[in-house]
């Protein structure tokens, strides 16, 4: 072993990388001490006896030798491996030099207690550790930790007998052709647990295992399963993500009296003598390999694959729906969340509010078209049907990767206790308690949002009462159809009441939420971006639908603009209706104009320096609750709104419902026709009302406005009667 062949299998590496998709992440690698290491890592993929020995060298600057299973060192890969410092499961030679070199700091070694690669990740029975392979099952192997303690052992039999007996100190030195026996005095052996966690798992053909089947013509189906499930990791890119545990310090396990005799036995000991303390390191070997195994399984990376599968595995019924599913994967990730000690993957600890809206990422409708394509899950009627057997049949060792991903998946996170629980707890709910739970935690976390930053920007001059700002629910008397209804910029909840009330007294459950910087002050709306009002109506969206079997979504002005870019990306709205929507920037009047103004200039003039005007006055039509000043920024914002919506129009198949004030003193008709020209629904409606005023929801008149809005939302039920959704 030498640096160069370090250098060497970087620059492989690196030229790999280059081919690859992959993204590497190391977690915890400070944790790392100093000393004499064994890392002990599962094994998933014949991609760690490549990658690991470069990723521990690259974070310790110290040479690591690793085990490599015996048939790796056939033909042109045997010659990589030995320059790399691997060395083979085989070689009778192999315990000597692991201890050897640990003691004399040589280098550090990888070990993976599988014994091999655990293809189906099935490491548990029965609540113990047991590796499930081709040949059946057995327990882990106990040699990483019985190598760890017989260094441990010889290197403080060194430190005592050097004083006491230094011909025998001297022997060992001999025996383990150490130059000096002071390096093995100065270190302590521990051993570092290494997770390795793969995100996606997706075996499909490929390249590689395409290339495989032309040049070899009786290629093995062990082989091509490896070259489907690895070859995509590689090619179509995967997250791995490597994390470190704390180190487990090897000496106390030799605190018992038996072995402490044997550690200062005066006579002559061989290193395969057998001790009188044998049964006694054994049992310490077993209970150090059994930690070894909870602390690199304990660190497993949760990810969207795991909680999916896991769930599906664990519902005890055989009917679902996608969106049920989904429901019960954000409710786990909100509880794991909360629970120490599990490590979540970066997608996993961002918002999940994506899974309760369009799945926006593709997460929820990747897993079911996998579950689908496997068998796991079929369509019937409008939900999905699972198969039970797929996870209580074993499916063939070396095929089970790309005959059942899902199983896989589901066995992956079977030691983290925390999650089983939360899984089955949360697999086993009625649908209406998860639905009633998601209900109740979006509108929690709605309230002390808004809470929270009504407190923090507060101001005495410009801030309305809570009660204008306040996000509410209106209970309605069916749970058919639901609404989603989007106040304006500069305004607040309070705006919505009126319609929302009337909607309640004509059956309908109403959400109205608050649009973040909305209904506190306009210092707080300078610092919001759109895509925070996105989420606010997202959030609205999720709420409703959690109470309603079909939502239609409304809005007001900017409102109106959100809501139609969330019906550009939700699928499964019943409908939408706007009012009063700019369509351009420029379709603002009055009073914007001078904001809009402004931001023209501030954008002609970017490159000049000097202050600039961050508000401007605003004339509101309703004075309790508008805002006087507007944040130039705000504007930008609707701009970039406006801009991100436009070519999404002609993405909305719904029914629609345009609704607009002839003379608009705010926002030019031109801009709400427009939008209605290019909303791509066959079922469209544009209805114009002879108002000299931009707010038509509030005031006089407001109330043939609502029953054009009813009329509408009874039309849509009415269908939804004649052929009902699942809820």
């Amino acid at each position: 072993m030498n640096r160069f062949a370090y250098r060497t299998t970087g620059l492989a590496i690196k030229a790999l990388s280059s081919l690859s998709k992959a993204r590497t992440r190391l977690h915890g690698e400070s944790r790392i001490p100093g000393g004499a290491i064994i890392f002990v890592v599962n094994h998933f993929t014949r991609l760690e006896t490549i990658l690991m020995p470069y990723v521990v060298n690259r974070a310790t600057g110290q040479p690591v030798w690793s085990l490599a299973d015996a048939e790796f060192f056939k033909g042109p890969l045997a010659n990589f491996l030995d320059a790399v410092g691997a060395v083979s499961t085989r070689d009778p030679d192999r315990d000597r030099l692991i201890v050897k070199t640990l003691l004399s700091g040589e280098a550090n070694w990888i070990i993976y207690p599988e014994g091999g690669m655990v293809k189906n990740m099935k490491i548990m029975h029965k609540g113990r550790f047991m590796i499930s392979w081709a040949g059946g099952r057995r327990p882990p192997h106990t040699g990483a930790a019985s190598l760890a303690l017989r260094t441990e052992f010889y290197r403080e039999r060194l430190r005592r007998l050097i004083h006491s007996r230094p011909e025998e100190a001297e022997r060992l030195r001999q025996l383990f052709r150490m130059e000096s026996v002071e390096p093995a005095l100065s270190r302590r052996t521990f051993i570092v647990p290494v997770n390795i966690t793969y995100y996606p798992l997706r075996a499909r053909e490929n390249v590689l295992s395409e290339v495989a089947r032309r040049l070899v013509g009786n290629i093995a189906e062990r082989h091509i399963e490896e070259l489907m499930t690895e070859g995509s990791m590689f090619l179509a890119g995967v997250d791995i993500d490597i994390r470190f545990g704390p180190p487990i310090d090897v000496r106390p396990f030799l605190n018992h009296p038996e072995i402490e005799r044997d550690i200062a036995r005066p006579e002559p000991l061989n290193f395969d003598d057998v001790l009188p303390s044998r049964r006694r390191m054994r049992r310490e070997a077993l209970k150090l390999t059994q930690g070894c195994m909870s602390a690199i399984y304990g660190m497993t990376t949760v990810n969207h694959d795991h909680l999916f599968a896991s769930i599906l595995r664990a519902q005890p019924y055989a009917r679902t729906e996608a969106k049920e599913l989904r429901r019960r994967v954000f409710l786990a990730a909100l509880e794991l969340k909360a629970l120490t000690g599990i490590h979540l993957h970066t997608g996993l600890a961002a918002d999940q509010l994506h899974l309760l809206t369009d799945d926006r990422y593709g997460i929820a409708r990747d897993f079911i078209e996998i579950a689908i394509e496997k068998g796991n899950l079929r369509r019937l009627n409008g939900g999905l049907i699972k198969d039970r057997r797929k996870f209580s049949a074993p499916e063939p060792f070396h095929r089970v990767r790309v005959a059942n991903p899902i199983a896989v998946m589901a066995n992956a996170v079977e030691p983290l206790t925390g999650l089983q629980r939360s899984v089955r707890r949360i697999a086993w709910l009625p649908g209406f308690i998860t639905r009633r739970r998601v209900r109740e935690h979006l509108q929690q976390e709605a309230l002390e949002e808004f809470s929270a930053e009504y407190r923090a920007h507060f101001d005495e001059n410009e801030s309305k009462p809570m009660e204008v700002g306040r996000p509410f629910l209106v209970k309605g008397g069916s749970r058919r159809l639901g609404v989603v209804l989007c106040h304006g910029y500069m305004a607040a909840p309070l705006e919505m009441r009126g319609l929302a009330e009337y909607l309640g007294r004509r059956g309908y459950w109403v959400y109205v939420p608050r649009l973040r910087g909305h209904g506190t002050s306009p210092a707080d709306l300078a610092g919001r971006s759109h895509e925070e009002w996105i989420r606010s109506v997202d959030r609205g969206y999720a709420l409703i639908s959690s109470c309603c079997r079909r939502v239609v979504a409304g809005g007001f002005s900017t409102g109106a603009g959100l809501v139609l870019n969330l019906a550009a990306r939700v699928e499964d709205l019943a409908g939408v209706f706007a009012v009063s929507a700019p369509m351009r920037l420029r379709d603002f009047k009055a009073r914007f104009a001078s904001a809009v103004d402004l931001w023209n200039r501030i954008m002609d003039k970017a490159s000049r320096n000097g202050p600039k005007m961050e508000f401007v006055e605003n004339q509101p039509e309703n004075p309790h609750i508008n805002y006087f000043r507007n944040p130039v920024s705000g504007v930008r914002e609707i701009e970039r709104l406006m801009d991100d919506l436009e070519p999404r129009l002609e993405r909305i198949k719904i029914p629609a419902l345009i609704l607009q004030s002839s003379e608009d003193p705010t926002v030019d008709p031109r801009g709400s026709r427009r939008i209605f020209d290019r909303i791509g629904s066959p079922d469209k409606q544009y209805i114009l009302f002879a108002y000299k005023r931009h707010g038509i929801l509030l005031g006089e008149g407001c109330e043939r406005v609502y029953r054009a809005i009813g009329d509408f939302l009874d039309r849509l039920e009415i269908a939804i009667k004649s052929n009902p959704p699942g809820f």
